[in-house]
């Protein structure tokens, strides 16, 4: 069952995508933190993988992707919120694509928050595929263990190095150095989340990920933790004292995953 807010949302966003793309969304499944139990009002996003039959025309997607999260960017301007909490962003894959590894899979576009992308799908990714064939939604089409998905999961465990290494490195420096001077606290959970999922395979929230991050590296860690969850929470966080703290913390966490990989 879809959390209410969360059915509305989706009901919305489907009523606009059958009127600008009548009969091509075949599937559409819910996946993210509504699929692993942590969904928010008013905090979270709502994340999808849409199955398409045809084509996707680009000026039909950025327009599904302004009116059918009218009310959450309505929500978002009163807020002054750029983040937009409740949006529905995903990905576009086409049918005949289901049944690929899913690293060969080309996505036919995404969107997320105010962006819109062509050809290109960030959530087209070994861990999604796992969180969709484990847990996803089924709002529309075949329950997601039908679907014949192929999460490649001998590949999950470096595909979450490979992040950790590339983008959480550089985030991490930055904020270790003080180039970096300002970031959102919940970004701190990113990196252990990852580190999780390297050392068992599987896919954990990012709640569930401060309780690891303090029993994997220690109660020190605890007010950078405590910060995370705060802001997840809406509440206000003075986090411009942690951020030397939030770079060594994301630079420490990459580190032990590495020596897991070396030893194994």
């Amino acid at each position: 069952m879809l959390p209410a807010d969360v059915e509305r949302a989706t009901g919305r966003y489907l009523a606009v995508a059958d009127r600008l793309l009548p009969g091509r969304i075949a599937g559409f499944y819910v996946v993210g933190s509504v699929a692993l139990g942590a969904w928010r009002a008013d905090r979270s996003d709502i994340d999808f993988i849409a199955v398409v039959e045809g084509d996707l025309p680009p000026r039909r997607l950025r327009a599904l992707h302004a009116l059918g999260n009218l009310t959450a960017a309505g929500r978002a301007v009163r807020r002054v919120d750029p983040a937009i909490p409740g949006t529905v962003n995903g990905a576009f894959i086409a049918v005949d694509d289901l049944g690929l590894p899913v690293t060969t899979i080309r996505p036919l576009g995404s969107h997320s928050g105010w962006t819109v992308k062509l050809g290109r799908g960030f959530e087209v990714n070994p861990v999604v595929w796992k969180v969709l064939r484990d847990s996803g939604v089924a709002v529309r089409g075949p329950e997601p263990a039908l679907l014949g998905l192929d999460p490649e999961p001998g590949r999950l465990r470096e595909w979450n190095l490979g992040q950790l290494r590339g983008h959480w490195r550089g985030w991490g420096e930055g904020l270790a150095s003080g180039s970096v001077r300002r970031a959102n606290p919940g970004r701190v959970l990113g990196p252990p989340r990852l580190h999780h999922t390297v050392v068992t395979g599987e896919v954990i929230s990012k709640e569930a990920a401060a309780e690891y991050a303090l029993d994997t590296f220690g109660s020190r860690w605890e007010p950078l933790m405590r910060a995370a969850l705060a802001h997840r929470d809406g509440m206000p966080v003075a986090f411009a004292g942690l951020l030397r703290a939030a770079g060594e913390f994301t630079l420490e966490v990459l580190a032990e995953a590495e020596s897991r990989s070396t030893v194994d």
